[in-house]
């Protein structure tokens, strides 16, 4: 049995790398092509955890092979399918910055290209490979639904008209050129399973915060984690900032709420799905990757109140919002299917507390890089 894993040196690919090595005993490939670190050194940051080198991270793991090369590549993805033959697909490889895919054209373009092109590239070398009974998993993101005004199903809903009904896929009102890419992949993953019967799980992963799991502690080998304005999260950006006594910034009122999942749980979720296989033998399932969403302000408030435990000094400021979006949006979400650890009011202030802990050891490179809360270097 083997278990190919794209996007293996990301932020939540090293960690659900560390993860399945430790809990499944099949084979475990893991493909990335290096470029989450060349886009953010374009950017002038760095990871705020110092990491090694895809090579000797993954050589120093029992269990995992490395292999370098780009997914949009669809001769490359042909002879690693035809190599590997894998039984299950991890994919988590993709530009995954809304920032970075709205800079300009050129970057909306490549964003759109890249993602579309990885997904498609995949689902096609595993049906001309023979391979149609793969299950194959992809984290897209919440964000395809964008934020309506009711409470959001977990991929779908019936639909009525004229009489009859159907159930549907939920219409994508993804915010960004990238969160568009994730919708054009949930379609055509929903036409590859309709062509071919080919068991999927579309993963839709809200915003991830944390820096640590029990097997990244275990072997002291973090996680990269990205701060700057183009590729850290909100929750991991704010707790920069509050290490770098930079005021925690929050456009305007920020009641509007935001689905979040911690790291541990997101990791959780990726690798009980490679262990437990496909819910449909024939079907696709859409889980809701997400703990619960999180008003902006208690977000940046919670991370102010923690920060003052490890000698912080953060505060919180409001700053016109330049993004057109409801500033009291609740953002209600079913996520019945979501397989993680827990779902609590304690995450939030655990996972805040987790981050903190780790950015206090490592503050001078934060510091040292903390224009780059803004954006600049790309944009120029």
């Amino acid at each position: 049995m083997t278990v190919l894993l794209t996007g293996a040196d990301g932020y939540v690919g090293w960690p659900t790398a560390l993860r399945l090595a430790d809990r499944i005993d099949d084979r475990i490939v893991c493909v990335d092509n290096g470029y989450r670190r060349e886009w953010v050194a374009e950017s002038g940051s760095v990871s705020a955890t110092p990491i090694d080198d895809p090579e000797t991270r993954f050589g120093a793991v029992d269990g995992l092979s490395y292999v370098e090369g780009d997914l949009a590549d669809r001769g490359f993805v042909e002879q690693l399918i035809d190599v590997y033959e894998p039984d299950t697909v991890l994919h988590l490889a993709a530009q995954p910055s809304a920032v970075y895919a709205g800079i300009n054209g050129e970057r909306a373009l490549f964003t759109q290209q890249n993602n579309v092109s990885m997904t498609l590239n995949l689902l096609h070398c595993l049906h001309e490979a023979g391979l149609d009974d793969t299950h194959f998993v992809e984290t897209t993101t919440t964000g395809v639904y964008g934020a309506p005004e009711f409470p959001i199903p977990e991929g779908g809903a019936e639909m009525a008209n004229g009489g009859e009904s159907d159930d549907v896929p939920f219409p994508a009102m993804g915010g960004s050129w990238y969160h568009q890419t994730k919708a054009f992949n949930a379609g055509n993953m929903r036409l590859a399973n309709g062509e071919w019967d080919m068991p999927i799980s579309d993963v839709r992963t809200a915003i991830v915060f944390g820096t640590e799991t029990a097997e990244t502690e275990a072997r002291g080998m973090p996680t990269r984690f990205d701060f700057d304005y183009y590729f850290g999260t909100v929750v991991n950006r704010f707790c920069a900032q509050a290490v770098a006594g930079y005021p925690i910034t929050v456009y305007g009122k920020g009641e509007q709420r935001k689905p979040m999942v911690t790291l541990d749980d997101a990791v959780e979720s990726l690798v009980t799905l490679v262990e437990d296989g496909p819910a449909d033998e024939d079907g696709l399932t859409v889980y809701n990757q997400v703990n619960r969403p999180v008003a902006i302000v208690e977000l940046a408030e919670t991370i102010a109140d923690v920060g003052e435990e490890f000698g912080l000094d953060a505060a919180v400021k409001h700053y016109e919002n330049p993004r057109d979006e409801d500033e009291e949006h609740k953002m209600e979400m079913d996520n019945e299917n979501f397989r993680g650890l827990v779902d609590d009011e304690t995450g939030l202030e655990a996972g805040i507390r987790q981050v903190l802990e780790t950015l206090v050891e490592h503050d001078e490179r934060i510091t040292a890089h903390e224009d780059r809360f803004l954006p600049g270097v790309l944009s120029d």
